[in-house]
C-alpha cells in the first residue's frame, strides 16, 4: 500500500521518524529518541539497501525509545571491543586480582573467540547457550562453563547500566546445571596421622594450623610473627599472600619476549604437556613472557588483603599449638644462624630455607607430601578447612562463634563447610539409643 503524501508546503511534527531515498541510492531513516546531555535532540541515523529494512530498522529505533531503555548516541560496540574494555578497564577497578584473573581467563579463552565478532545490541540469550552447548561437547567441565556465563554476566550487565545495550542478553540465558562438589573431610583418625606426621616436617606446623583452625593457604603462608600476640596466646589474620602474573615495564612487550614465543604446535606425542592439553602457539601480537622482562613489575609472591571484612580476625591458640608454635619459631632461628648472609628477613612464620615466604605451589606440593606419607587418601588443601569446621560441629561449638573463627561472612558458609561424617553419625545414632531404649 502505498504511503499518502504530506500536503505541499506542510512539514511533519517535531520528532516524527522520517524515512526517505537519498541520492546515493540508500535509504535512510532518521529517529528522534530524546535530549543529548547538551541539550540538542538526540536524533539516530539509520541506512539501509531497501525501504523494507529502513522501515524495520526505524521501527525497532522507536520501540526503545518508546519503552524508555535508550542505548548510548555514538558508534555501536563489537562484543571483542566491549569485553576487552570491561575486563583491562572497568573490572581491576573494584574487583580483586584472582577475580580478574578469572574473568580474563573466560574472556580470552571463550568469549571472545566465540562471539567476539558480534554487535552488541544484537546478541540474544541464544548465543550465549550455542556457545554453552559447544564448551561441552568440546570436553569441557559444567564447572568451567558457568565460570564463562558469570562472567558474561557480569561484563553485560555493566554494558546495560551504562545504556551500551538495552537489555542483558545473559540474564536470560541458562546455563548448565552444575552438581555441588562432594566433600569428604577427614575423620578423627585420619586427622590424628597427619599431625603426627606433620611435626616431623620443617614448616610442618602450617599444616596443624590449617586442620585445627580453618585457616586458608593464602592466610597461613602469609603470617608473621608481628601478628602473634604472645600475652593472649592470640593469632590475627589481616593479610595473605599471593602469586601474581608479571608485567611487562619495556616499551613492546611483543619483541621483549620473541625468543620464548611457541611458533609451532606440539607434536601428537607430547610427552611436556602431561596433565592438561598442549597450548596453541602464541598469536602474532603475543604480549605473554613477561617473566622474563628486564624491568618486568608487579609479579611475584604479592601480600594482598584477605577476602572480605569477615576475613579479617583474631582466634585465640589452644595452649598445644601455641606451644608448637614457639618451637617452630626457635628452629627457625636455628636456621637463620645457619643461613648467615644469605637469610633474608621478611618476618614470616613459615618461609624457606634462605627466609624468603613459601611459594603456593611449593606448599601445596607439600601437603601432597604429607599425605602420602602419612598413609591418608588424596585430598585437596582446601579440605584442610572443611575438616576443621566439621570438627566445630563435631564439638557443638555455636554457630556464631564458628562463623567468626572462619571468616565468614553469612551463616550459608556454615551449610558448605561443615559436614555430617561417620563419626557425627554414630554419635547421633548412641544418642538416639540411649533417648528410646535406655530411658533410665
Amino acid at each position: 500500500m502505498a504511503r499518502k503524501k504530506r500536503p505541499e508546503g506542510t512539514r511533519r511534527p517535531n520528532g516524527t521518524s522520517s524515512i526517505y531515498e537519498g541520492k546515493d541510492g540508500k535509504w535512510h531513516g532518521r529517529v528522534t529518541m530524546g535530549i543529548l546531555d547538551n541539550g540538542k535532540p538526540d536524533r539516530r541515523h539509520v541506512e539501509r539497501k531497501t525501504e523494507g529494512e529502513v522501515i524495520e530498522a526505524v521501527r525497532e529505533l522507536e520501540k526503545e525509545r518508546d519503552s524508555g531503555k535508550v542505548r548510548k548516541a555514538g558508534q555501536t560496540w563489537k562484543v571483542d571491543k566491549w569485553l576487552i574494555h570491561w575486563v583491562e578497564t572497568i573490572a581491576p577497578l573494584t574487583c580483586r586480582y584472582k577475580t580478574v584473573v578469572g574473568y580474563r581467563t573466560a574472556v580470552y579463552r571463550h568469549l571472545i573467540p566465540g562471539l567476539g565478532a558480534h554487535w552488541m545490541p544484537r546478541v540474544g540469550p541464544d548465543h550465549f547457550e550455542k556457545l554453552y552447548v559447544k564448551m561441552l561437547e568440546a570436553g569441557l567441565k559444567p564447572a568451567t562453563v558457568h565460570q564463562v556465563h558469570r562472567t558474561a554476566r557480569t561484563a553485560f550487565g555493566e554494558a546495560d547500566r551504562r545504556d551500551v545495550i538495552t537489555r542483558n542478553p545473559v540474564a536470560l540465558a541458562k546455563a548448565p546445571r552444575i552438581e555441588e562438589e562432594e566433600v569428604e573431610p577427614y575423620e578423627a583418625d585420619e586427622i590424628g596421622q597427619l599431625l603426627v606426621t606433620a611435626l616431623t616436617r620443617r614448616n610442618g606446623v602450617r599444616f596443624v594450623l590449617a586442620l585445627a583452625m580453618g585457616t586458608r593457604q593464602g592466610e597461613t603462608i602469609g603470617f608473621k610473627w608481628t601478628r602473634l600476640h604472645r600475652k593472649t596466646k592470640t593469632l590475627r589474620v589481616a593479610k595473605q599472600l599471593q602469586r601474581h602474573t608479571w608485567k611487562h615495564g619495556c616499551d613492546d612487550p611483543n619483541a621483549c619476549g620473541a625468543k620464548y614465543h611457541k611458533t609451532n604446535p606440539c607434536k601428537e606425542d607430547c610427552k611436556r604437556h602431561k596433565r592438561k592439553p598442549c597450548p596453541p602457539p602464541c598469536p602474532p601480537d603475543c604480549t605473554s613472557h613477561a617473566r622474563w622482562c628486564p624491568k618486568r613489575h608487579s609479579g611475584g609472591l604479592v601480600e594482598v588483603d584477605v577476602k572480605s571484612r569477615a576475613g579479617r580476625r583474631g582466634f585465640v591458640l589452644p595452649d598445644r599449638l601455641y606451644d608448637l608454635l614457639i618451637a617452630h619459631e626457635e628452629q627457625q632461628a636455628k636456621e637463620r644462624e645457619h643461613a648467615g648472609s644469605e637469610w633474608h628477613e621478611t618476618g614470616y612464620m613459615f618461609t624457606q630455607p634462605n627466609g624468603r615466604p613459601l611459594d603456593p605451589r611449593r606448599d601445596l606440593d607439600e601437603w601432597k607430601q604429607l599425605l602420602a606419607e602419612a598413609g591418608v587418601r588424596e585430598g585437596r588443601l582446601h579440605d584442610a578447612r572443611h575438616t576443621a569446621a566439621t570438627v566445630l560441629l563435631l564439638l557443638g561449638v555455636p554457630e556464631r562463634a564458628v562463623m567468626e573463627l572462619m571468616g565468614w561472612s553469612n551463616t550459608s558458609m556454615a551449610k558448605r563447610y561443615q559436614h555430617v561424617t561417620g563419626s557425627l553419625q554414630r554419635d547421633i545414632a548412641d544418642k538416639l539409643n540411649g533417648f528410646f531404649w535406655n530411658p533410665n
